[in-house]
């Protein structure tokens, strides 16, 4: 299964949101990786379905995926939203759905991707019973809300035993997906313990070095 880059916007210049987007794609990002918070499941409030909206002609044009993670309570009600906004991909919380089963059915019929996400501090026994559903699996290797943390070194053992699940289930074409506090030092052991796309914020859009120059040191971490 080959790695994929996913491009999260929380880290870039809102200011100039277009063209960070632009050069993450140039620069050879395969998703655009949208983080949704309410400010009632975690600590902050971003983005909503007209910024979806806005950036999805510039995705759509380089062939790449528009990967959006509802951080939010009762996500049912901006699925349909985010849908008509353009989402390939949209990721719910274990811990926000009361009727899980439904909620990735739902996502299913809309005609879109249907993925399902675990916090740090959530056992991975708790898609025990989803799992066979899911289109894609995100494992939240910081605790959401912000962007710029460190990622959590259990993270890795955490990617190790999904991975498990998945194969022992004939799973193995389904992603896994990790989020938070990548960067090149830690890509490997990532990798190596079965995740297949990465989700980068600050160790993409920062000013130390291009966007471009970012991806290519991420890719470079990448195991052969």
């Amino acid at each position: 299964m080959s790695v994929k880059i996913a491009a999260s916007i929380l880290a870039a210049n809102f200011a100039r949101l277009g063209e960070q987007v632009q050069e993450a794609l140039d620069g050879g990002a395969d998703f655009i990786h949208v983080d949704v918070m309410d400010g009632h499941f975690v600590p902050n409030l971003t983005i909503g379905p007209l910024v979806v909206s806005a950036i999805k002609p510039i995705v759509r044009a380089a062939n790449a995926t528009l990967d959006v993670h509802l951080m939010v309570e009762e996500p049912e009600r901006l699925i349909p939203q985010f849908v008509e906004a353009g989402a390939d991909n949209i990721t719910v919380h274990v811990e926000t759905s009361k009727n899980l089963h439904h909620t990735i059915q739902y996502i299913k019929e809309l005609g879109v991707m249907a993925g399902v996400t675990l916090n740090p501090a959530t056992p991975i026994s708790a898609l025990e019973e989803i799992i066979a559903e899911v289109d894609l699996t995100l494992v939240m290797s910081v605790n959401p809300g912000f962007g710029g943390q460190s990622y959590i070194p259990s993270s890795t053992a955490r990617i190790a035993r999904l991975r498990q699940m998945l194969d022992s289930r004939d799973m193995a074409h389904v992603d896994i997906e990790v989020d938070g506090g990548i960067h090149p030092g830690n890509v490997a052991e990532i990798i190596q313990a079965g995740a297949s796309i990465l989700v980068c914020g600050t160790s993409v859009f920062n000013s130390t070095a291009s966007v471009k120059e970012n991806i290519a040191a991420l890719r470079t971490a990448i195991p052969e």
